[in-house]
């Protein structure tokens, strides 16, 4: 489990027969083998590490379920290891299981996205939305956008300051909607 709050942004290296390479320093302090750390929001799994970088797999499910696919050596993405029980919970219960892949349609004033328009009923004003990795608050839901505010601070530490019109960012709704539309759906019908 992640919160959204991003603890570095990392830099690819190299993404080759499904192995991503990824430059970090504050992600790696204290890994291991076999540790999660979420790259633009997906949960990925470490295999390999050195003090400057590590390497993770990407499953056909990955590439296909996530904007991985446009990741080229030097793209900037945003890191979070998985949470501890002795941490503050400073965003939301972020899986690291990316629902969809995003286009940014416009930058300012507020990151509007817009997404398959099957995810809105799981997006309300003023709750939470995973984009590529960040905790946000819903600003705005419209058709099939929503749009979020971005503040200088998250845009500094964050990958999304460098986004533009068109970028592909992934996507995770708030798993508790999902849960609650799962427990009332068989009860509606009755």
């Amino acid at each position: 489990m992640f919160t959204g709050i991003i603890e570095e942004v990392g830099v690819v290296e190299s993404l080759e027969s499904g192995r991503l390479r990824i430059t970090a320093s504050t992600v790696l302090e204290g890994v291991g083998l076999g540790d999660s750390i979420a790259v633009n929001g997906c949960c990925l799994t470490v295999v390999e590490y050195t003090e400057a970088m590590w390497e993770a797999d990407l499953s056909e499910e990955t590439l296909i379920r996530t904007a991985f696919r446009q990741l080229g050596v030097g793209t900037l993405v945003n890191l979070e290891r998985a949470v501890a029980a002795s941490q503050r919970m400073g965003g939301h219960i972020v899986q690291g299981h990316v629902d969809a892949v995003g286009t940014i349609v416009q930058r300012v004033p507020d990151l509007r996205v817009r997404v398959p328009a099957e995810l809105t009923k799981y997006m309300v004003e003023k709750g939470s939305v995973t984009v590529d990795g960040v905790s946000l608050t819903i600003v705005d839901v419209v058709d099939d956008t929503f749009s979020v505010a971005v503040i200088p601070h998250t845009a500094d530490v964050t990958n999304l300051g460098s986004k533009h019109p068109d970028d592909l960012v992934n996507i995770e709704v708030d798993v508790i909607a999902k849960y609650v539309e799962r427990m009332i759906t068989p009860h509606l019908n009755s």
